[in-house]
């Protein structure tokens, strides 16, 4: 279990930064990350640090897969993780 917990930790830091970093490249015309990358991000199991993403930084709050997938994403990793022993 101590290795999905890392797991868990590390790709949920990975789609917060992800985020960040997207947020931080709009903001100065640059080159982005695809929605792709995030949503896959997300989809790997970092739909909080995804969420916490969008709220925190306020960044993909408008785009309906992420303003709606995202959270059912979570719900669907809250789920697993408690049938699996995880938490």
């Amino acid at each position: 279990m101590i290795l999905i917990q890392i797991y868990l930790f590390i790709i949920n830091a990975v789609a917060f930064v992800f985020m960040l970093v997207d947020k931080i490249k709009a903001q100065n015309n640059a080159w982005r990350i695809p929605e792709r990358v995030l949503l896959g991000l997300c989809a790997a199991g970092g739909s909080l640090g995804g969420l916490l993403g969008m709220k925190l930084i306020r960044h993909k709050t408008r785009k309906p897969a992420f303003a709606f997938g995202i959270p059912a994403m979570l719900i669907v990793h809250i789920i697993l993780c408690a049938v699996i022993g995880v938490f």
